[in-house]
């Protein structure tokens, strides 16, 4: 991106002076005035009712990728006077008592994310039939509109896996190990399934090994077996970036040269895009999704707001590599990419 600035001459500066204040009094005059106005006297930058919106997601235990998510559902709800509140469970029954407790509390909106469809779809009834607007994060794009959400917001799967089958192309790689950790999670099949079509492999040339992305040592046991039986595996695909570690150990393991791609940011993905053990990264912009979530949310309540007509909001996928590494390290510090 340029960085060079547009110095106005000077019989141009008194003009775009008496603009700029052409331009300041409109603007005190509209709702964005008054929010920049509040905020600058140190009070609340809108002044909407304070609302109580209610994430609630399959995370497990630890799992670093929702820490973005919910960072930036965190920050919109602070800039839009809402009470946040967050919680998780990777078993889908318990998730489903957690709706149906955000549901209980009467909250004024709700973020769900559904990676095991068709589970979700008796509670989320009940949402609707209580009147509270739902927007679906993440994962569940396909049964978003379905079960009468207003939007979703993240990637979609496939088109995210097919991006990530091409880079594959590109790169040349000739037998890839695409590793899904959560068995039944339709996002993770979507990936796989959309990266083979991708990269046009066929066959053996792109296989699929099932591990327990709670159990990183039997995960690592797991793929480090897939490349001892088979030499000809020169890649490995994880789909998040915890898993992306575990799968580098599982590389380093086989004493060969094999390169590691991986779905979703880390510190770890992002050091190894740096040094070069990394390939490629697909990333999906979590903290997006939470922000945007909570926002559209606020947006809807205030002014019948929705972006896309309804349709899905993308966040992704953004292929990285180690051109973007150095720039990326801050973000993914701040816990922001």
């Amino acid at each position: 991106m340029s960085t060079t600035r547009f110095r106005p001459s000077r019989r141009f500066r008194p003009a775009l002076a008496a603009l700029a204040m052409v331009v300041a009094v409109a603007g005190c005059s509209s709702t964005g005035g008054r929010r920049a106005k509040a905020a600058a006297a140190g009070g609340r930058a809108v002044t909407t009712p304070r609302w109580k919106v209610a994430m609630v997601t399959h995370a497990g235990a630890g799992d670093a990728f929702w820490d973005g998510v919910r960072k930036g559902a965190e920050q919109a709800a602070a800039k839009d006077n809402i009470t946040f509140l967050y919680s998780n469970d990777a078993q889908t029954q318990n998730q489903v008592q957690l709706v149906q407790a955000a549901i209980d509390q009467k909250v004024d909106g709700l973020l769900v994310t559904l990676a095991k469809g068709d589970a979700m779809a008796d509670v989320l009834g009940k949402a609707k039939a209580a009147g509270i607007p739902v927007i679906t994060i993440n994962s569940g794009q396909e049964y978003s509109a379905k079960f009468g959400a207003l939007t979703h917001i993240g990637q979609d799967e496939t088109t995210a896996g097919q991006a990530a089958g091409t880079e594959l192309a590109n790169r040349g790689r000739k037998n890839v190990l695409c590793v899904i950790h959560e068995q039944g999670n339709v996002g993770q099949e979507q990936r796989c399934s959309g990266a083979q079509a991708g990269s046009g492999l066929a066959g053996g040339a792109f296989q699929v090994v099932y591990v327990d992305g709670v159990n990183m040592p039997d995960a690592r046991a797991a793929i480090s077996a897939k490349l001892q039986a088979d030499p000809a595996i020169d890649t490995v695909l994880t789909l998040s970036g915890p898993m992306a570690a575990t799968g580098l150990q599982a590389v380093q393991d086989a004493h060969r040269a094999i390169e590691l791609d991986t779905f979703d940011l880390g510190p770890q993905v992002v050091a190894g895009l740096k040094s070069g053990s990394v390939g490629f990264a697909v990333d999906q912009q979590p903290y997006l999704q939470g922000y945007e979530g909570v926002d559209l949310l606020w947006l809807h309540r205030s002014n019948l707001d929705m972006l896309g007509g309804g349709k899905p909001v993308a966040t992704g996928p953004q292929i990285l590599t180690k051109d973007n590494a150095d720039a990326l390290a801050e973000y993914v510090a701040r816990g922001t990419r």
